[in-house]
């Protein structure tokens, strides 16, 4: 069983986030809730639930007049331009818990939402007040961005503002930007999913290499050049992109980084109910707590810190061997 929406509102006062609801008749569209909702002072969102060919899930948040163009999304996260679509209807109950019309960013609460990466459209950044379902589509909340950090900081999430409507372009020497935002684990080509990719110099890195490297499909040999030199650019772009904004090849910047979100959670989970809830048992309960949140997020850094260990081992070998390359 996912949250309710009592749930989820009971969580948010705890937070002590700020906001105001709104009860209103079962809407399925922008254009149906704007009619109960229209004149809150405030931008109502539209949201995407989208999935890519290797089943991996995203929620694409954004104001109601953003123009989100599918195939252009899908190159920036390294699918193609054709590689990510709306999620079947069944994935809604079995991924997010929330039925037809009621995808919100809320939703991630969920554990079987853990997976799911958001993406939040940078245009909600200059609203008062942004407004969303509640995992029910008979109530809009309405609260600032600010807010929404907090409760997404609350479940181990960064908040990933992009500019949704940009269409820079993606090819050898400028990866797809939004690449990191592809699920933890992933891996995605620059090119349409039709056959596998190359296999050689096996590393665990976001963006991978396209299909066809060097004009020479995957049963092809590869020369190593080519393919490091890819895997190399895919993940300084990564890098400089990341909304973490952090040196993953510094140890002590590293380590800061775990260190904040671990305060950041702890802080998040002592609240004045839970202390009434849990009493003396409260340190036991936050730090199980803080744990299961933690786990996907440790994962991320460290894949991007052993990825950025990686390219610099990489960097090493070619100033000393040339010849071999």
């Amino acid at each position: 069983m996912g949250y309710s929406k009592e749930q989820l509102i009971t969580r948010l006062k705890e937070l002590e986030i700020e906001f105001e609801r709104y009860d209103h008749p079962v809407v399925l569209t922008v254009e149906e809730a704007l009619k109960y909702v229209g004149n809150v002072d405030g931008a109502f969102c539209k949201n995407l639930f989208l999935k890519d060919k290797k089943n991996r899930f995203y929620i694409v948040s954004a104001l109601s007049e953003t123009k989100v163009d599918m195939k252009v999304l899908s190159q920036r996260l390294g699918l193609g331009k054709g590689g990510i679509r709306m999620a079947p209807e069944e994935a809604l109950g079995e991924v997010l818990q929330v039925p037809l019309g009621c995808v919100t960013p809320f939703a991630l609460v969920n554990e079987s939402a853990r997976h799911v990466s958001l993406l939040l459209d940078q245009g909600l950044k200059s609203q008062n007040r942004i407004l969303f379902h509640p995992l029910s589509n008979d109530v809009s909340l309405a609260l600032s961005t600010v807010g929404l950090d907090k409760f997404l900081n609350s479940i181990g999430r960064n908040s990933a503002y992009v500019d949704l409507e940009a269409n820079p372009p993606v090819g050898k020497d400028q990866p797809p930007d939004l690449a990191i935002f592809v699920p933890t684990g992933a891996v995605a080509n620059t090119e349409p999913e039709t056959a596998p990719g190359p296999t050689a110099v096996p590393v665990q890195i976001r963006n991978s290499d396209s299909t066809a490297v060097g004009g020479k499909t995957a049963k092809q040999p590869v020369e190593a050049k080519t393919v490091n030199k890819k895997k190399s650019e895919n993940v300084k772009a990564v890098e400089s992109k990341s909304s973490k904004s952090i040196s993953c090849s510094n140890p002590q910047t590293f380590v800061e980084e775990i260190l904040d979100k671990t305060s950041n959670l702890i802080l998040s989970e002592i609240t004045e109910a839970t202390i009434k809830e849990h009493g003396n048992e409260l340190g036991t309960v936050a730090s199980d707590n803080v744990r299961k949140r933690l786990v996907l997020e440790l994962n991320n850094l460290a894949m991007i810190f052993k990825n950025s260990a990686y390219t610099e081992g990489f960097y090493a070998g070619t100033r000393h061997q040339p010849s071999q390359l």
